[in-house]
């Protein structure tokens, strides 16, 4: 798999793709959704040997996938619900992830489990990590023969038993005199985002057709006769590019909808009569879990260490990202519009609040340099009637909503994989048979050769002036792909210098995700390429107009162009620092809708 360039100009290419598709000549699967799930469903089909297309009607893993704990776990609360099989599927793929598919973008990760009663939690929690690290090496086991000689990844190692003095040491920031031990065991971490998008890249790599900021505003049906059905099939989708204004028909022999917590509004689009209410629907309710950010040195630790723990509605997780801290989160039912998640003050308050008490150190609002809220998309039980056209699991069902419409909900980051094979496999059953899936064993892109681009870090890091933070930093962003991104350097040695009140970021890689990654606005480049937006206190504003500087050119932005991406990201920031002072989803929510849009075009559409 040779990468291509997943840019502004591949993405014009991706619409003229779409747009040249006619009823006689269609897409083999049209993806709607360009989350986690939506670019692996891409990605799997496109190994398949498809001719493959997605839209996505904002960026990239804008919603959910960018959202989330940034965790790959086999789900270790799962055992108390006594789901051997959920856990077990989830931890393989963990592992598949870390050795084989994407070692350069997921890596272990210890956690220590506080303890407060000495005999009782040592043996109960002891023994569910027990059957957690087991089951882990059960699964990789089983997959061992698949395992692949183009990567190196690092497995999890097993958990450890401590003592009070033993946890002080490994992480001093836990109250020491509320608890009396610990184990510390291990999962693993990932940036959604960068998942999200290296998933949408190999497969455009592949041939598909990634068009974001392209909305689905109409489904295509072809009538019944016409179609050889007992009722109408549906045979594309109506798209706008939200960077135009311009409309246009998408032809697919299959439509697969992978959108998440928009999987209802998407339904109604494509039932539009009131003949079709009966027809059969995924039930998707939205719960909101949030997470804060803190500087590192607000809570000691020994490096590359966090903490779990329950809490009477959630789990608390202290998670190590670099120079900060992630803290959620909270599992509460959103019934606002679904594009306009935020955090509301008392959501912070109550991680805040968790979080003082499991720490040394007293933790306040004072402390906070960003916030993220992300919905999770909850499955409803599927009807009896409708079970027929559905395939169902612990976490996720697909389902048939009609000859030509499947969809897909529910499940977890962690096992996107298992989800995209199923989803494509049943979508695809009908009309292609014999297409087996390969993302069991490819690589993603940069994950191949992945092992000998960490041995030269030394080497990268003399040639490049680099530390050995930033190096480290580098390979696990792009892995293999480093090569590429070294190359900018080496064409404009200026770009190795790093941006101004930007956390560290260097100028290649605001060139890198425009030139590479399809960043199309500030907003992309700063919450989701790069994490400025939760990184830093003020968001990022202080950096933009450096940001804008690199990258104007590449953008082809003209002045006014300019003002306004920067007008249009300060009005977003301002925005959801006013949904943090509110008192209310609604309230929250209402601030949200008060940005600007990304593109001036879209107040005229």
């Amino acid at each position: 798999m040779q990468p291509r360039s997943l840019n502004h100009s591949a993405r014009s290419r991706a619409l003229e793709t779409l747009e040249a598709t006619t009823a006689e000549k269609p897409l083999d699967l049209l993806v709607i959704g360009g989350g986690v799930v939506g670019a692996a469903a891409a990605f799997d089909a496109a190994t398949r040997g498809l001719k493959v297309g997605l839209v996505e009607a904002r960026d990239l893993a804008q919603g959910t996938s960018s959202r989330s704990s940034k965790l790959v776990h086999g789900g270790l609360r799962y055992l108390q619900m006594l789901d051997f099989k959920l856990v077990a599927e989830a931890l393989r793929e963990r592992n598949l992830l870390m050795t084989r598919t994407a070692p350069h973008l997921v890596r272990p990760l210890p956690f220590i489990f506080p303890f407060q009663k000495p005999l009782l939690d040592r043996a109960f929690i002891g023994s569910g990590v027990t059957l957690y690290d087991g089951l882990s090496v059960g699964s990789t086991t089983r997959s061992k023969g698949l395992r692949s000689l183009f990567t190196r990844g690092t497995r999890a190692p097993l958990h450890r038993h401590m003592t009070r003095k033993g946890m002080a040491r490994r992480f001093p920031g836990l109250n020491q005199q509320k608890f009396i031990g610990a184990l510390e065991y291990f999962d693993a971490q990932v940036d959604d985002a960068r998942l999200v998008l290296t998933l949408a890249r190999s497969a455009h790599s592949l041939g598909a057709a990634i068009a974001t900021r392209t909305e689905v505003i109409d489904y295509v049906r072809q009538p019944a006769q016409e179609a050889g059905s007992a009722e109408d099939r549906v045979h594309g989708v109506v798209v706008r590019d939200r960077e135009t204004g311009r409309e246009f028909t998408v032809h697919a022999s299959e439509t697969l909808l992978a959108a998440g917590a928009w999987t209802g509004e998407q339904q109604n689009r494509a039932y539009d009569t009131a003949a079709e209410t009966t027809a059969p629907r995924l039930k998707v309710l939205a719960s909101k879990g949030i997470h804060i950010t803190v500087p590192r040195e607000k809570i000691p630790a020994q490096d590359g260490v966090g903490v779990i723990s329950q809490t009477e509605k959630s789990v608390l997780f202290i998670i190590p990202m670099g120079h900060y801290w992630s803290i959620g989160t909270t599992d509460t039912a959103w019934h606002e519009p679904v594009d306009v998640p935020a955090p509301n003050a008392r959501d912070i308050d109550y991680v805040l609040e968790h979080a003082n008490a499991v720490l040394q150190t007293r933790l306040t609002r004072d402390d906070v340099l960003g916030t993220w809220a992300g919905l999770r998309p909850l499955l409803q039980p599927v009807q009896s009637e409708e079970a027929a056209s559905a395939k169902i699991s612990r976490e996720h069902t697909v389902m048939r909503l009609s000859p030509g419409l499947t969809a897909v909900a529910g499940g977890k980051l962690t096992t996107y994989r298992s989800m995209a094979e199923d989803a494509v496999s049943f979508a695809v059953s009908e009309q292609f048979k014999n297409r087996e899936s390969l993302t069991e064993q490819l690589p993603l892109l940069g994950g191949q050769g992945f092992g000998e681009w960490t041995d030269r870090a030394a080497e990268i890091s003399a040639t490049y002036n680099f530390s050995a933070q930033t190096t480290q930093r580098l390979l696990y962003r792009y892995g293999s792909l480093l090569e590429e991104f070294l190359a900018l350097i080496d064409e404009q040695p200026e770009l190795a210098e790093e941006v101004s009140d930007a956390a560290g970021y260097l100028r290649a890689e605001f060139v890198y995700a425009v030139r590479y990654e399809g960043a199309l606005h500030l907003e992309d480049l700063l919450e989701r390429r790069t994490r400025l937006f939760h990184e830093v206190a003020d968001r990022g504003l202080s950096a933009l107009d450096e940001i804008l500087g690199v990258v104007a050119e590449e953008l082809g932005w003209d002045q006014d162009r300019q003002a306004y991406e920067k007008r249009a990201y300060t009005s977003y920031v301002e925005a959801h620092l006013r949904a943090e002072q509110t008192a209310s989803d609604a309230e929250a929510a209402q601030a949200m809708r008060e940005a600007l849009p990304v593109h001036q075009q879209l107040l005229t559409t």
